[in-house]
């Protein structure tokens, strides 16, 4: 049996469960790991039982969860490299200098030069030979610290980027995870390696498309002959126009490296969606600038202007509780 199931999709956390045969993946953990646990339960998902994590980008709505509950579960991670290291960036603490504390530094440094050579100018030459080889002692037994160190794993504890294991891949190269095959393909989105998947078990084949501009000759290729199609539907073009957002992220959500409008997803649907879905998810609904009122009769209304397509189920998928599970 193949089993699917959106724990949540929206602009604050995003997570699907995919099962087949004797594997079980999450797609994204944009949720608190506890809170990921509770969802998984509340449909009949065990947590103990997920085989692997899959990611499509750094975005924190689709990891802020990832690093706890790869941990606590002891599973590997999957990412494209350049995904993986921009999240090792994002989750990792930087501490940033001020110019006073610069200033400050370069002070205690220089007069800290300053006193190590009016100390050297005082000594006699038999001191200064003594201090020398006391000083090449001290640094080979400092290197040979040193090297002793870097051999030992940093306990996981001290650095939240650590990881059971770590998988890459690239998209446009299928791989597999136990019995579920995956096919990344990228999208236009402003992450750094931003992807979506078509996965495949038992014959079943689901396609997850969300956090994409527009949709390329590449994603339409690859959402043809599903069985599933989750597919974005952000927002409604004037509630975004004239709600809250600052203008900049307006224009970064309209932008061919932003996320679908109702009407760029019915376009989709109403003029290349191949209709051979018995299940179409719409996902990553915007809660301040679309409505599911208008997700669905735009969607309702391309779908009905092609008699010809066969889909049995539109469905909407929700940010604050799950989906039920569709099993095949």
């Amino acid at each position: 049996m193949v089993r699917f199931t959106v724990l949540a999709s929206g602009s604050k956390g995003n997570s699907t469960v995919v099962s087949g045969g004797r594997t079980r993946i999450l797609v994204d953990a944009g949720l608190s790991c506890r809170e990921l646990f509770r969802r998984m339960r509340a449909v009949g998902e065990e947590p103990e039982r997920l085989d692997a994590i899959i990611v499509t980008h750094e975005h924190q709505d689709h990891v802020s969860g990832l690093s706890v509950t790869a941990r606590k579960l002891g599973i590997p991670v999957y990412f494209t490299e350049a995904t993986y290291s921009a999240w090792k960036r994002w989750i990792t603490p930087h501490h940033k200098m001020s110019y006073a504390e610069w200033r400050e530094q370069g002070r205690k440094q220089a007069a800290e030069r300053q006193a190590e050579a009016v100390e050297a100018e005082d000594a006699d030459p038999e001191e200064r030979e003594a201090e020398g080889t006391l000083a090449a002692v001290e640094a080979a037994a400092q290197e040979a610290m040193a090297q002793e160190t870097a051999v030992k794993p940093a306990p996981h504890k001290a650095d939240p980027s650590w990881l059971p294991a770590v998988e890459h891949f690239q998209p446009g190269k299928p791989f597999t995870i136990g019995d579920i095959s995956v096919s990344p393909f990228t999208t236009p989105h402003d992450a750094v390696d931003p992807v979506g998947f078509v996965l495949g078990a038992e014959g079943i084949r689901i396609g997850y498309a969300t956090d994409l501009g527009y949709i390329p000759p590449n994603v339409r290729e690859q959402l043809r002959e599903l069985n599933l199609l989750l597919i974005e539907s952000n927002h409604d073009l004037e509630m975004l126009r004239d709600g809250p957002y600052p203008w900049s992220i307006k224009q970064r959500v309209l932008s061919r490296v932003g996320h679908l409008s109702n009407d760029a997803t019915a376009e989709f649907l109403s003029t290349v969606y191949d209709g051979r879905a018995s299940y179409i998810i719409l996902g990553h609904i915007s809660e301040n600038n679309n409505l599911p009122e208008l997700v669905r009769v735009s969607a309702e209304r391309a779908l009905s202007a092609r008699p010809s397509l066969v889909t049995d189920h539109l469905l909407l998928a929700r940010q604050r509780e799950p989906l039920s599970s569709i099993c095949f």
